[in-house]
């Protein structure tokens, strides 16, 4: 405010009287803070500076020194040499004229650029093992030809991929050695909490053994990046080169591996929280993979116009909108239309920790399901399976209902029914969507199906419009919609 108020000052002219006036009203200020204080009992005025001096008492440690002096050693610099494929190469066709045999002849007495080249990519990693093992980015080392470690001390040790798991980004190298290495402790990640302290250290741009601090800005982030997106965020500077490194908290242990950057902005990096990395170290250690389990159902988050329509009363929970045939979910009777509110014991929140849970369960485990049926609970017992590397859309048509709803719907025809890939020669495909209307505004596409009106079956569109004029008082229509391989339900609110 200091520096606000000189700037202004200089700025402008003042009179005696206006200069009083600004000197009364600073003096009227200060009294009345006097007088406050002067108000309180002994008991208050202690709680005062009390309150006082914590907020003055600097949060920020004074140093990270010793942090980078004890953690620097425990991380590496990954040098990565790939062989990528040249795209085939072809001479421009022989021009006209008397050159024509002059290019053509020097075309083919040129020799042709290779098939392959040679590039190299850089990263980092952290040691979690006294005899060699290191952790480290999936996309550091994906494609690699060949991995060279560089410790702290400089010495250079020929790495081997033990194992990699391109769905969380994490991959586990390894390196001989004589002698025991320095390890980095594992944190807890859960205890961490948005304010945080943090240090990364990495090898930026090449740069060896460099530290950053910052705080942690976030948890639980969703950037796209996998099917187990649950990033922390951090403005400690992460840039090319770190991704691998690990993440660091006051304590010195390890609560992420730096992982990704907003190239958009500053200040915005994301790190695999360790909890995470944890359990999967074992499997990536012995078998080279990650076994998950597998559930095989379709999930979505349950908006607000869904709980209206579904007539819950909170938005907790995980909508099923598919169900995989023979899947575990079949087999132990899932239905679409069932919200899950609880997997193995576990509170299912929303959909962003259900894949999770389910992944992080041993294959072949029986578990307890408890779903959301028509408002009824009910719990089904199931049994986990493996989830695949494979597996983490005339005249009658024109009766729909238009001008309430904002779509216009065709019968499939048998011909149409193979086009599209459907199972069978009926059921309804959306033909047009009116800008602006309910339909529109949810998201309906031309050339989605529906399945199901307000849970009953759309074979035909007579069956659409009949279910539509039964609901004519309602104000939200449920449909089940498909679209490419999966399902979803869709609430459409009515336009007032």
């Amino acid at each position: 405010m200091g520096y606000r108020v000189r700037e202004y000052l200089n700025h402008k002219r003042f009179g005696p009287t206006t200069l009083a006036a600004v000197a009364l009203s600073f003096l009227l200020v200060g009294l009345g803070m006097a007088a406050d204080l002067h108000g309180k009992g002994p008991s208050e005025l202690e709680d005062h500076d009390t309150r006082a001096k914590t907020l003055a008492a600097p949060a920020k440690p004074s140093s990270f020194a010793d942090l980078a002096n004890k953690l620097g050693p425990t991380v590496v610099n990954i040098k990565v040499t790939k062989i990528e494929k040249v795209a085939a190469f072809q001479w421009p066709q022989s021009p006209e004229g008397p050159f024509g045999e002059f290019f053509k002849r020097f075309s083919k007495e040129m020799p042709h650029p290779p098939e392959h080249f040679r590039t190299q990519g850089a990263g980092s990693g952290v040691i979690i093992s006294r005899d060699g093992y290191i952790v480290t980015n999936n996309h550091v080392v994906e494609g690699a030809k060949e991995v060279t470690v560089t410790l702290s001390d400089k010495q250079e040790r020929t790495a081997r991929i033990v194992g990699r798991d391109p769905k969380t980004d994490l991959a586990v190298l390894r390196i001989d050695t004589s002698e025991p290495l320095p390890v980095a402790a594992m944190g807890d990640s859960d205890h961490l909490n948005v304010g945080d302290w943090v240090v990364a250290i990495g090898n930026p741009f090449g740069l060896s053994n460099t530290v950053t601090a910052g705080i942690v800005s976030a948890k639980g982030r969703i950037i796209g990046a996998g099917p187990y997106d649950d990033f922390i965020q951090t403005d400690a500077s992460i840039n090319p080169g770190n991704s691998g490194g690990p993440l660091f908290n006051v304590r010195g242990e390890v609560v992420g591996i730096n992982t990704a950057i907003n190239p958009m902005g500053q200040g915005i990096g994301f790190a695999i929280p360790i909890n995470m990395v944890k359990p999967l170290i074992p499997q990536l250690v012995a078998t080279g993979e990650v076994t998950r389990g597998y559930l095989g159902v379709s999930i979505q988050s349950i908006t607000p116009d869904l709980a209206k329509a579904l007539k819950l009363e909170n938005r907790k929970g995980a909508l099923v909108g598919d169900v995989v045939s023979a899947s575990p979910a079949k087999k132990a009777g899932i239905r679409r239309g069932d919200v899950i509110i609880a997997f193995n014991n576990k509170t299912v929140e929303g959909v962003r920790n259900l894949p999770a849970t389910v992944a992080e369960t041993p294959v072949g485990q029986e578990v307890t399901v408890t779903i959301l049926r028509e408002g009824i609970k009910h719990q089904l017992p199931i049994t986990v399976g493996k989830l695949s590397s494979e597996s983490a859309n005339g005249e009658e048509s024109s009766k729909a209902a238009k001008g309430k709803w904002g779509f216009l719907l065709q019968d499939v025809t048998p011909q149409m029914a193979k086009e599209l890939g459907l199972n069978a020669d009926h059921g309804v495909v959306v033909a047009g969507v009116q800008p602006g209307s309910p339909a529109d505004l949810a998201g309906i596409r031309t050339g989605d199906i529906i399945l199901q009106v307000n849970r009953q079956p759309a074979n035909s569109v007579k069956d659409v419009t009949d279910v539509i004029a039964k609901a004519d008082d309602e104000e939200t229509l449920l449909l089940l919609v498909k679209r490419d391989r999966g399902s979803f339900f869709v609430a459409l609110e009515k336009k007032a």
